[in-house]
């Protein structure tokens, strides 16, 4: 089914009965370039949490300036603007808290997925979403958080070409009503980012280090094709910091815009 912003508001609605969230304003939008730049733009005027959704995205972007390719009705592509009242250093952590959220109700929809450290998901050892966290401090003083999804749903060969690495799709998620996938996973994120509110990545450090990927493997973490550090990952800490076990003892890795790669 076509997205609606109207049917999101009543799939949403019949979640959310017994929970008291923040109002929401709901757009979506027949094609744009990127919808985390759209917010962003509007963040400072924004005076309620935001969920913008394209049906088409031309510009998408990732971590690092990376291109998110898409394609029409193949990738679920949104970006939620919310509020914290805290400054951007309260943020620490978020984009894992995301990831956490995402993942448990992917998994209660069905779909076996795992979590790659910073901000992928993975089924099959194969990447199916991806979070991009960016923020803006308001006149306020608060800071906006826009964050954006990408999902594959049904990844044509034509785009897995131009990605140009294996990616996984979600063909029973490709099946559903996509007004009520939006909702699950509107609803997943508003808990989690409440939660988030009051007591940080502490509340999600034990739930992402179970969803970890490459827990306990040999992995190397690699910055513009150069390789960093190499070691057994361990976890993340209460800061969303990757633990890593070298030869030298254990060593935290900030995301920034490294990333991680199995070992051969």
């Amino acid at each position: 089914m076509r997205l609606e912003a109207k049917a999101i508001e009543q799939a949403l609605y019949q979640l959310n009965q017994a929970n008291e969230y923040p109002s929401l304003q709901i757009e979506v939008v027949e094609q744009t370039g990127s919808t985390n730049a759209d917010l962003m733009q509007r963040a400072k005027n924004l005076q309620t949490p935001t969920l913008l959704l394209a049906r088409h995205q031309t510009a998408g972007k990732g971590r690092a300036g990376r291109s998110w390719l898409s394609t029409p009705d193949g990738v679920l592509t949104f970006s939620l603007a919310w509020e914290f009242q805290s400054g951007v250093q309260g943020l620490i952590g978020l984009p894992l808290a995301v990831g956490v959220a995402i993942a448990e109700r992917l998994q209660q929809l069905g779909v076996p997925v795992k979590l790659k450290w910073p901000n992928d998901l993975l089924k099959e050892s194969k990447k199916l979403a991806g979070i991009l966290v960016e923020s803006q401090v308001s006149s306020a003083g608060s800071s906006w958080a826009i964050i954006g999804i990408g999902l594959n749903l049904r990844v044509p060969d034509e785009l897995e070409q131009r990605i140009g690495q294996a990616v996984a799709d979600a063909a029973w998620l490709a099946q559903m009503d996509r007004n009520q996938l939006v909702a699950q996973l509107l609803q997943a994120l508003q808990a989690a980012l409440i939660e988030f509110s009051t007591q940080g990545f502490a509340a999600f450090v034990d739930r992402w280090n179970r969803l970890h990927a490459h827990a306990n493997q040999a992995v190397m973490i690699i910055d513009q094709q150069t390789v960093l550090q190499q070691g057994i990952a361990l976890g993340v800490d209460q800061q969303g910091c990757l633990i890593l076990q070298t030869e030298k003892g254990e060593v935290l890795i900030h995301s920034g815009d490294v990333s991680l790669r199995p070992l051969p």
